[in-house]
């Protein structure tokens, strides 16, 4: 049983030691930093790692695009990661207020992007083929292309 104990605590170890090294200074991506974004110091991020080693939510969500992470490594900064983790839950919503030029996901957008909500407004429905060219575009997709249009 004491070996069968020491084994998992030591594959547990691995798991955190292998995550640990692929965050950057906010802990990265997955579930851990999602549960502590927005807090600062080395215990939330040593929590945020410590989440994401233990549910493996690095892996699972580089590797299928979920918990604010792309398998692409674009989205990088506070910003993109809240447009990212906002979007997944609200492209539907975001589709139809973007179709009209106004809407609470815009307002919200505008908010995280530090932006003028009617301008990102106009600029998201004259792009919205752009922004949105099918069905099943990505919301990491959907991230990028809004970020573009409102920085350029």
């Amino acid at each position: 049983m004491k070996k069968i104990l020491g084994a998992l605590v030591f594959c547990a170890g691995l798991g955190l030691v292998s995550t640990a090294h692929a965050v950057d200074s906010t802990g990265g991506c997955g579930l851990g930093s999602m549960a502590w974004r927005g807090q600062s110091g080395i215990i939330p991020q040593s929590l945020a790692i410590t989440t994401n080693g233990f549910f493996g939510s690095n892996t699972f969500g580089v590797t299928f695009g979920t918990s604010g992470c792309d398998p692409n490594g674009r989205i990088t900064g506070g910003t993109g990661r809240m447009m990212l983790a906002f979007l997944e839950d609200n492209m539907e919503q975001f589709a139809m207020d973007a179709a009209a030029g106004k809407g609470e996901t815009i307002e919200t957008l505008a908010g995280i992007m530090n932006v003028d909500s009617a301008t990102l407004g106009k600029e998201v429905q004259q792009n919205f083929a752009y922004i949105f060219p099918n069905d099943n575009v990505e919301a990491v997709d959907v991230t990028l292309r809004v970020m573009q249009i409102a920085h350029a």
